[in-house]
C-alpha cells in the first residue's frame, strides 16, 4: 500500500507540480493528493502537439509551481550508459529559467527495474518469456531489467518510431545501433519518432500484429503499445503507464490478462514518470541539480510507491478480478 490519500475536493495546496505535454489536451487531468503530510495538486496540461504553446505555459507557470514534468516528449534517449539529448525536448527546457523541470528519465532507472521484483514476488516467471519491447531508448532500464532477468527480447525501436519493419532482438546490436542513429535522430522534430497531439487518440491500426501475437510481454510507453495494438491480448501482459480508465477498459475488452502499472493511480489516473519524479523533487529538501539517484531511490521507500500488478481478465484460480 502506498502513501496517497487522494483527495476529492481542491484543499489548501502546499505543493503543485504541472506535466506540460505535447499529448492531446483530451488526457488532461487534474488530482489531489497527500503525500507525507504535504497536499498536492497534480496537474498534466496537453498541448496537441504544439511546442511554441507548450513552451508559452511554461513561461507563464515558470517560479509559480514546484516542478514541472515534461509529457508526449523525453529529454533524453539512451544508449547504454550514454544519453543523447532531444534537441525540440531542450527548447521547452530552456524556456524555464527557475522550476525545476523532468522528464522521468531521473527515476525510470529504479521504479521500472523495481517491475522485476514485483513480478517475482507475485510468483510470475520471467525466465524464457517472449517480451515485445516496444522502444528501448527511452526505457532501457527497463528493457535492461527483463533482459537480465532471462527473457527473450524483441525490441521494436525500428518498428515504433520509424515505421520501419526491423525487429532488433540482441541486446549488443540495440546499443550499437543506438549509438550510431540516436545523434541524428534525436535532432529530428520529434513528431517524426512518436505520436503528439490528434495522433494519441486515434484507433489502433491492424499493422505489426504478428509482433503482439507472438509475445508473452508487451512493455514501454503507453502510445508506442497502443499504436498498433490487435483486438485480442489474451494470455498476455502489459507493462506500462501514462493510462486513463478509458485506455483500462479498453484493455479489458481485448481480454488482457495481465497490466502491470509502473507508476501510482491518482484519482484514476496513472500518470507518465515525469509527473512522477516532479513530485519526487518537490519533495526532496535538496537544491534539484543536487539530487541523486540515491535521493530518489530514498524518497520512492518513503512514499512506498512501487508497480502494481492489476488482474484484469483472469486469475490463477479462474476468478474474473480487476486488483492485484
Amino acid at each position: 500500500m502506498n502513501n496517497i490519500k487522494n483527495i476529492e475536493k481542491e484543499p489548501k495546496i502546499d505543493k503543485s507540480v504541472v506535466s506540460i505535454s505535447l499529448g492531446s489536451s483530451k488526457r488532461d487531468h487534474k488530482a489531489y493528493a497527500e503525500l507525507l503530510g504535504k497536499k498536492f495538486k497534480i496537474e498534466r496540461v496537453g498541448t496537441d502537439g504544439d511546442i511554441k504553446k507548450a513552451i508559452e505555459l511554461l513561461k507563464q507557470m515558470d517560479g509559480k509551481v514546484n516542478a514541472f514534468g515534461l509529457g508526449g516528449i523525453d529529454l533524453y534517449l539512451w544508449a547504454g550508459e550514454k544519453k543523447y539529448v532531444i534537441r525540440d525536448a531542450l527548447k521547452l527546457k530552456n524556456a524555464v529559467s527557475n522550476t525545476p523541470v523532468v522528464d522521468g528519465s531521473g527515476i525510470k532507472n529504479t521504479l521500472e527495474r523495481d517491475v522485476i521484483e514485483v513480478l517475482n514476488q507475485a510468483g510470475i516467471q520471467l525466465k524464457g518469456k517472449k517480451v515485445l519491447m516496444t522502444s528501448a531508448v527511452d526505457r532501457f532500464g527497463l528493457a535492461e531489467a527483463l533482459y537480465n532477468a532471462g527473457c527473450k527480447m524483441l525490441f521494436g525501436d525500428f518498428i515504433f518510431g520509424l515505421g520501419i519493419p526491423i525487429p532488433i532482438r540482441k541486446m549488443k546490436t540495440l546499443k550499437m545501433i543506438a549509438k550510431l542513429l540516436l545523434p541524428i535522430l534525436t535532432k529530428l522534430p520529434f513528431k517524426l519518432l512518436y505520436p503528439i497531439g490528434s495522433e494519441q487518440e486515434k484507433a489502433s491500426i491492424k499493422k505489426y500484429e504478428k509482433y503482439y501475437l507472438n509475445a508473452d510481454i508487451i512493455a514501454g510507453d503507453f502510445h508506442f503499445i497502443k499504436k498498433y495494438m490487435p483486438d485480442n491480448l489474451t494470455g498476455k501482459m502489459i507493462i506500462t503507464n501514462t493510462m486513463t480508465i478509458e485506455d483500462i477498459n479498453e484493455l479489458k475488452k481485448r481480454n488482457l490478462d495481465i497490466l502491470v502499472a509502473v507508476t501510482p493511480e491518482f484519482s484514476g489516473r496513472y500518470f507518465g514518470t515525469n509527473v512522477i519524479e516532479a513530485i519526487l523533487v518537490s519533495l526532496i529538501d535538496k537544491p534539484f541539480e543536487e539530487i541523486t539517484h540515491d535521493d530518489y531511490r530514498d524518497m520512492l521507500s518513503k512514499l512506498k510507491f512501487s508497480p502494481k500488478i492489476i488482474y484484469l481478465y483472469v486469475k490463477r484460480d479462474g476468478r474474473k478480478n480487476t486488483s492485484n
